[in-house]
């Protein structure tokens, strides 16, 4: 694997959505396999990624795609500027421990600087212990628990809520 050198982060595309959602799938993201290939999700994330409130950005060496981080900006209460939100950092297996993630966070905290973020937050999985240390060796730190209802069982490659029977 290239030097962390080596890795260009930029803007995603619509059309890196089968390597989006392929990173999607090997963190086990709840991603169906089949919505790679899927012309409605190429769709949908072909309008995520020209939101202005969004930003999503990949990873790149040797022109393939080893990880991408999506994040948005939200209004909190209680302060006027925005808070910048990572819902996902995914970096291939192969590739991590290589740099990519620590660039892509690099890029998304000075793109949330730029947009007067007063903090940055994310959420990730309790035993993700590798995932954990490497937030913290970047600097962020434990703020509290995190709570999840699934609303749906599953869903299909199409994104309809998969049949419960």
């Amino acid at each position: 694997m290239p030097a962390v050198s080596d890795i260009v982060v930029r803007f995603a595309k619509a059309e890196d959505w089968p390597d989006v959602a392929g990173l999607l799938v090997e963190l086990g993201r709840g991603v169906a396999a089949g919505t790679a290939e899927d012309a409605t999700h190429q769709l949908q994330f072909g309008g995520h990624v020209r939101q202005l409130n969004i930003v999503t950005l990949v990873a790149e060496s040797d022109g393939q795609i080893v990880g991408v981080c999506d994040m948005d900006y939200h209004q909190r209460l209680g302060d006027h500027r925005p808070q910048a939100r990572v819902n996902d950092l995914v970096v291939t297996e192969a590739a991590r421990g290589k740099g990519a993630g620590k660039a892509l966070l690099d890029r998304a905290e000075s793109l949330a600087r730029k947009r007067g973020c007063f903090r940055m937050a994310l959420t990730t999985a309790s035993w993700r212990d590798a995932t954990i240390a490497f937030y913290k060796r970047e600097g962020w730190s434990d703020y509290g628990e995190w709570f999840v209802k699934p609303l749906v069982a599953d869903v299909s490659p199409g994104g309809q809520p998969a049949d419960d029977n």
